[in-house]
């Protein structure tokens, strides 16, 4: 038999000169280089905390309870699991009383029963309902490049939320709470895309669970983190009280994104639209095969005049809209943009995705829904807005005070820029 190359899970102490000064180095306890050289897309890592509280800026118990109890959380931000399967939402989702009747907002008092009873807590798009998941998932997408998804799992002691099963994207595991004991064994179907979920492989899934030995085996405590490139198998069990992890999902552009850019790219070539002869039985290889041949000649000419341009503009368009940036206040930020004066400060909305494009009369900048279009005399004050921490308005680059106002006014209510501080 072959020898098996399949990459082994590390497991890492965090040390005390590993500083967290950014989102991945905080979770990893490993400069970015490291992290990604060692471990993105090929090898789990276990990165034991040195401090128990170390996530409860996130998220604790008591703010799960106020997410179950008093935010009005409709399905789907809720989910309850009990072994291995999703519970029927029409058991804890009902009518919010007068004035809320809309009828699959949760019943806090029905999920504390089934949770009483075993069934897990699955809290889903966190990044958009608890202010503090989302600041750190906009952080942890912008380092990455890769759009990110937050969800918390809460389970009730000795109780299995779902069984071994793989996930179609990486995930950082954060334990927030209690212990739980995670079992990882390696892929069966490596690098899954998205349309390739564990139950095309349930079978081969549920017999490396049972018959082969763990690649990692370990309980992770509060301040623990575990890292899974997607198609790596896992279960967890909580350990003694209730348990609650944070799993942050990295829905990874894959070469297959590029693959789908050229297919979309060359489909205005004419050769490739022509219908295939009628009456063709499309069962029948031998008929197929000339066309086929044609396909693969055309396809080749076609790929030749498909710049990395072209591509990239067709990949953006779909990873920057995945990716939500720093949210809003609609109000407030429509008062500071009325009353922005000379001297007050602002800077980029974090993680919002952006390119700038300048030409000869225009610049243009880039967002992930539209394009905003200005006089070339904006492109050096907007290379500086768009690259500092803060600027000032009044002290921006090659425009007048005036202009300046204008510019950072449309700015605002455009969504790109937000408010740094006020004098």
């Amino acid at each position: 038999m072959p020898a098996d190359t399949t990459p082994q899970p590390r497991v890492a102490g965090r040390t005390e000169d590993v500083r967290p000064a950014t989102a991945l180095t905080r979770v990893t306890g490993l400069a970015p280089a490291e992290f990604a050289d060692r471990h993105w897309g090929r090898v789990p890592l276990l990165a034991r905390g040195r401090d128990r509280d170390g996530f409860r800026d996130l998220l604790d118990l008591d703010g799960v309870d106020e997410l179950l109890s008093r935010r009005g959380l409709r399905t789907p931000f809720l989910r309850l699991a009990r072994d291995g399967a999703v519970v029927d939402s029409r058991s804890f989702t009902g009518s919010g009383g007068v004035g809320a009747e809309i009828r699959d907002q949760v019943r806090d008092d029905a999920v504390a029963a089934l949770f009483a009873d075993g069934s897990t807590v699955v809290l889903q798009a966190l990044h958009r309902t608890w202010p503090a998941v989302a600041a750190f998932a906009t952080g942890l997408g912008t380092e990455l490049g890769h759009p990110v998804q937050a969800n918390a799992y809460v389970t009730p002691p000795q109780s299995r939320g779902f069984s071994a099963h793989y996930d179609v994207h990486d995930v950082f595991v954060l334990q927030l709470a209690g212990s739980k004991h995670w079992t990882v064994h390696a892929p069966v179907h490596p690098d899954p895309l998205r349309d390739q979920p564990w139950n095309d492989h349930a079978d081969a899934v549920a017999s490396r669970a049972r018959d082969d030995a763990p690649a990692l085996d370990a309980v992770l405590e509060p301040g623990d983190v575990l890292y899974l490139p997607r198609g790596w198998l896992h279960a967890a069990t909580a350990l003694g009280g209730v348990s609650a992890h944070l799993t942050v999902g990295v829905h990874v552009v894959t070469r297959f994104a590029l693959v789908e850019a050229l297919t979309a790219l060359v489909a205005g070539d004419p050769r490739l639209r022509e219908s295939l002869p009628l009456g063709i039985d499309v069962a029948d290889p031998a008929a197929l095969a000339p066309h086929l041949d044609a396909v693969r000649d055309a396809l080749a000419g076609a790929l030749a005049g498909v710049g990395a341009e072209d591509v990239a503009a067709h990949v953006r368009r779909r990873v920057w809209q995945g990716a939500r940036p720093e949210p809003i206040g609609p109000v407030a930020a429509a008062e500071f943009a009325a009353g922005l004066a000379a001297g007050d400060a602002v800077r980029l909305r974090l993680g919002l995705r952006h390119r700038l494009v300048e030409g000869t009369e225009r610049v243009r900048l880039e967002l992930p829904d539209r394009r905003i279009d200005l006089p070339i005399a904006c492109a050096e004050p907007l290379r500086a807005l768009l690259s500092a921490d803060a600027c000032r308005v009044g002290t921006l680059p090659g425009m007048d005070e005036a202009d300046q106002l204008v510019l950072v006014r449309r700015l605002l209510r455009e969504g790109v820029l937000v408010p740094a501080s006020r004098t």
